[in-house]
């Protein structure tokens, strides 16, 4: 897909509609919005050390976030493994370098020497990290996805009117200069 991601309705709701598309037209929108079940599905079993780490850090994650659906329980999936391949190469360019000696042998087969050449980790390691750097973006795990999630507030015009109300009176001299 080119161009931006777009814009939750509840976030376009929440900015006041700055495209003049409607308020009400927006609200309806948002209503007719597929609404997933809360909770992630069980850890898959094949899911083995750090990527089994992951995801219960990251479950445990969304679900404060009360991003936690049944849905993205795959995209959560997909993230782990993601994460677990690109930890591994990044362990692997460690061990060995990003350049590695390759053997060149003659046309009988014998060693001539060696050369350099990149580790093919590097290839993976800058794969799998794009695909970490993806997934979390879509979940919200980066400070930039984070400022794009809106939370929103708990409407407390109610409360403000039955505090107001529940208040004292004032005496009568005291209203007018109000």
């Amino acid at each position: 897909m080119r161009g931006r991601k777009p814009k939750p309705l509840r976030i376009q709701i929440a900015e006041g509609d700055t495209r003049k598309r409607g308020v009400n037209k927006l609200k309806e929108l948002a209503e007719l919005e597929p609404q997933a079940e809360r909770g992630l599905p069980p850890c898959p079993d094949y899911l083995m050390g750090r990527a089994r780490d992951a995801w219960f850090f990251w479950s445990e994650e969304l679900a404060e976030m009360k991003l936690d659906h049944r849905p993205d329980g795959q995209a959560l999936e997909c993230l782990c493994s993601a994460y677990a391949l690109a930890s591994q190469a990044a362990e692997d360019l460690a061990l060995h370098g990003m350049l590695i000696e390759e053997p060149v042998l003659n046309k009988a087969g014998e060693l001539v020497g060696t050369r350099r050449k990149q580790n093919p980790a590097v290839q993976i390691a800058n794969a799998a990290w794009r695909n970490v750097r993806g997934f979390c973006s879509d979940f919200g795990f980066s400070p930039a996805a984070r400022t794009r999630i809106a939370l929103e507030k708990p409407d407390t015009t109610e409360q403000d009117f039955m505090k107001l109300l529940s208040s004292p009176r004032l005496p009568r001299e005291n209203r007018a200069k109000i």
